[in-house]
């Protein structure tokens, strides 16, 4: 059990105590207004602390942003060499892509393919019963 001790308050905060403690007794409610008092102290310099390190994290952004406004020389020139790579990268594509349409004529395939589907419908409708389609790929 709890060690009990006699607080020595005067007449008219133990009136105001009596007055807006309602069912509990005057030790829970004093121990109530404690606990609340510490709470929102806590809650206080915790808001104050988070409000200070936004404060600073925002400054530092500020003046990091002031300080590297441009790009340095080395930067400059990765960005530069990887744009050739690129722009290299996607000549050689075009180029070889040009050298496979030159090989077969997009004509042909499309005339070859317009007969092969052409033969697939005449045998599909021959065929009532079936429905299956064969087509033999190069």
């Amino acid at each position: 059990m709890a060690e009990k001790r006699m607080l020595i308050m005067p007449a008219d905060i133990i009136k105001k105590i009596d007055e807006n403690r309602g069912d509990l007794s005057q030790a829970e409610f004093i121990s109530f207004l404690m606990e609340n008092q510490l709470k929102a102290n806590g809650n206080e310099k915790q808001a104050a602390s988070r409000e200070e390190i936004l404060t600073l994290i925002d400054g530092q952004l500020k003046e990091a942003a002031k300080t590297q406004r441009y790009a340095t020389r080395e930067e400059i020139q990765v960005f530069e060499q990887d744009i050739k790579v690129l722009l290299k990268s996607c000549l050689d594509f075009f180029v070889s892509y040009g050298l496979e349409l030159g090989k077969h004529s997009p004509q042909e395939e499309f005339t070859e393919l317009s007969s092969k589907l052409s033969e697939l419908e005449n045998h599909l409708n021959s065929e009532g019963e079936s429905k299956e389609a064969r087509i033999k790929w190069k």
